[in-house]
């Protein structure tokens, strides 16, 4: 069996922001009734992280929680454990309506950060990324340019973003391009 790699095995690239492609990462995604007491013990004992509200992210010692809809979390892991952390979370949900399923390859993340991280997304995504609008630890869903992506702000001012693994090099051309030196629009 071959050795498992991330989608562009660690590219760099440094403008107004710097653009890292994070390497491999363990994902769950959860979908069944998240005000269930049941389904909420199973992922925060998982991950040590807090459950979400909704548009939002809570990450933890051993992880973090995505809120993604109404019925859905994306589950944040370390890739090592992720098959540990799936079958801790199916015990925890035995007789519980819910589906989870590792979708670790299946996923590429990325990470935006220094001074012109919100311009380079604000570039490419329908959100307001001013300060007092998307501060640390809101999540969300959006286009990225033409693909789906999602993305949360850290503590530490950078942004994580999630995408397809098949479109991952196309993000990080998009990433980079917006990062350009010189590209500083000057919103943010």
């Amino acid at each position: 069996m071959s050795d498992p790699v991330s989608a562009l095995n660690g590219a760099a690239f440094s403008g107004i922001a710097t653009v890292e492609e994070r390497g491999l990462a363990g994902m769950i995604t959860l979908r069944g009734d998240l005000g269930s007491a049941k389904l909420q013990a199973a992922v925060t004992s998982a991950t040590g992280a807090s459950m979400p509200v909704s548009g939002k992210v809570e990450l933890g010692e051993d992880g973090g929680l995505a809120w993604m809809s109404p019925d859905e979390l994306l589950v944040l892991v370390h890739y090592g454990d992720v098959e540990t952390k799936l079958a801790e979370i199916k015990a925890g949900l035995a007789d519980e309506h819910a589906l989870a399923v590792n979708v670790s390859d299946a996923r590429a993340v990325f990470r935006v950060s220094g001074d012109g991280a919100r311009e380079v997304l604000a570039k490419l995504c329908p959100v307001d990324l001013s300060a007092e609008a998307f501060v640390p630890g809101q999540f969300r869903r959006t286009r990225m340019a033409q693909v789906a992506a999602a993305f949360w702000l850290d503590h530490d001012g950078a942004f994580h973003v999630v995408c397809f693994r098949s479109v991952a090099d196309y993000v990080f051309n998009l990433l980079s391009n917006a990062a350009q030196s010189d590209s500083t629009v000057g919103v943010y």
